[in-house]
């Protein structure tokens, strides 16, 4: 780890292991529920899909340590200062586990309470949900733990090594619930199968950890660093906290302000459109690390990485995002059927617009973050929660769910030009920038295919739709080929074809060129 470097082929790799991490289990989790639910029965399931939340939500426990860990190994990979990471390694796991054990204790005494008084539960399972939620409680210092392990990856740039461990561990979440249905486990058993896979990838997270950075063998702490930590972490949390909020206000405004039964017309084409955030969450992963080992000291590069970043993703995510706009209708309508198509194609559109916009935010927010100002995305989110509630509460009550959305879309365009306000002027953007890496031609053609895409909504024929939607999606793969990406993209983009006919795999190149992105 001496010779720790960055280079934009190994960022691209990363991104792409990232992004099938996510996919695979996604995909195989879609095939099991539906067997799981079979096996288990709607009222387990209910409380099994619960625990799965609130295991996601364990990482809130941790104060942002695990981001910082991350942030400030990297950064001392990129000062060349190995002996920083020890202590920062150590600092952040000794702190985790106290953590930890008292987010067990937290959980086990708001257990009786939880399934006795808050959740709706039929006698005959109470038990079962008590035993599982107590259960549920020992995972908490197992997660924490593990991700500050994982940050010593992420920081080193191994997403192979993360994705080969992350990846298993999160289809074994779908997967072990089959094998506890086959050995005729009820709910408890289920649970414990799932906290013996969590302790599997806490090991290989310490194995791995200990094999990339063989420095942390040797246990040092360091109460500066605690503080340092802790400051940079309280920031993260307040975002950790509130983005759930914004992301999901709008529908308990829509439950008050309208009906419950409303809320399912809102709450499905938001899961779908929301999928498209696998995108730039693979990306964001790849990129913070490698934000924080630049730092500000290296402005060039952040200026040079976070462009091209910025431009690989929004190309690619408005083309997924024009698709599933036209064909909105035939989505909803093979998934849910023609009630869904009535009331939710609208929402579903202006929802998949929101979702390509927020898309450059979560870049900007990783960046803020990658050079120690997460103070920067708390305060954006912040000033954004009550825009948002007051936009949604208007709207919605003047024009129902499709008001929600467009709430929705709205605070995250301002969301997308705060942030990119701020950007600009933190690593100095300017016109010559844009003009270099033609993000002025990128912005044309996606105002020309929007344009274009327009008339097909129109249409009532699925295959005329088809057949106009690959037309234009040829033109704009031809239009971006020559026009938006410039020679350097041709050329690695050949490259990289070449290996994948000729089955060679791509190299892992270690070097700073920024020739080589």
């Amino acid at each position: 780890m001496q010779n720790f470097q960055i280079s934009g082929k190994i960022l691209a790799r990363n991104t792409v292991l990232n992004l099938l991490g996510q996919t695979i289990p996604l995909l195989i989790g879609i095939v099991a529920i539906r067997f799981i639910i079979s096996g288990l029965g709607t009222e387990r399931f209910g409380l099994l899909s619960l625990i799965w939340v609130v295991l996601g939500y364990f990482t809130i426990f941790d104060l942002g340590l695990a981001r910082a860990t991350t942030k400030y190994v990297a950064e001392a990979l990129g000062k060349g200062e190995a002996h920083e990471i020890s202590r920062t390694v150590w600092t952040a796991v000794t702190v985790q586990a106290l953590l930890g054990i008292l987010g067990t204790i937290g959980v086990a005494a708001f257990t009786p309470i939880l399934v006795e008084r808050i959740l709706n539960i039929s006698p005959m399972f109470l038990t079962e949900a008590r035993t599982s939620f107590y259960i549920l409680a020992l995972s908490v210092p197992i997660v924490l733990i593990s991700s500050s392990f994982s940050g010593v990856l992420e920081a080193a740039q191994r997403f192979d090594l993360i994705n080969a461990v992350k990846a298993p561990s999160s289809t074994l979440t779908f997967l072990l619930p089959l094998l506890g249905l086959a050995l005729h486990f009820k709910l408890p058993g289920i649970i414990l199968l799932i906290l013996l896979g969590r302790v599997a990838s806490m090991i290989a997270f310490i194995l791995l950890a200990l094999y990339i950075a063989p420095q942390i063998k040797k246990y040092s702490g360091s109460l500066h660093l605690f503080k340092r930590l802790l400051t940079f972490g309280g920031w993260v949390t307040i975002t950790n906290i509130i983005g759930p909020i914004l992301q999901y206000i709008d529908r308990f405004l829509i439950g008050a302000l309208m009906t419950m039964g409303v809320v399912a017309y809102y709450t499905a084409p938001f899961e779908v459109t929301s999928r498209l955030w696998i995108i730039p969450g693979s990306l964001v992963m790849t990129m913070f690390p490698a934000f924080s080992t630049m730092g500000l000291q290296r402005v060039d590069d952040l200026k040079f990485f976070f462009i091209r970043a910025s431009k690989y993703m929004f190309l690619f995510v408005s083309l997924i995002t024009f698709v599933m706009i036209v064909f909105a209708k035939e989505i909803l309508g093979f998934w849910l059927g023609n009630e869904f198509v009535q009331n939710s194609t609208l929402v579903f559109q202006i929802l998949a617009t929101g979702v390509l916009v927020s898309s450059l935010t979560h870049l900007a927010l990783a960046l803020f973050q990658g050079i120690g100002r997460p103070e920067i995305t708390a305060k954006i989110q912040l000033l954004l929660l009550p825009v948002s509630v007051l936009l949604a509460w208007l709207l919605i009550i003047n024009i129902g769910i499709v008001g929600a959305a467009l709430a929705w879309a709205l605070s995250r365009i301002i969301g997308m030009l705060f942030s990119w306000i701020i950007v600009w002027r933190i690593i100095h953007l300017d016109k010559a920038t844009f003009v270099k890496h033609k993000i002025f031609v990128q912005i044309s053609s996606f105002i020309l295919f929007a344009a274009l895409f327009l008339p097909l909504l129109l249409l009532n024929s699925t295959l005329i739709k088809l057949i106009g939607t690959v037309f234009l999606i040829t033109l704009f793969l031809i239009i971006s080929w020559h026009y938006v990406l410039d020679v350097q993209d041709r050329t690695i983009l050949l490259t990289y074809y070449e290996r994948i006919v000729n089955r060679k795999p791509p190299p892992i190149v270690r070097t700073t060129k920024k020739s080589e992105l």
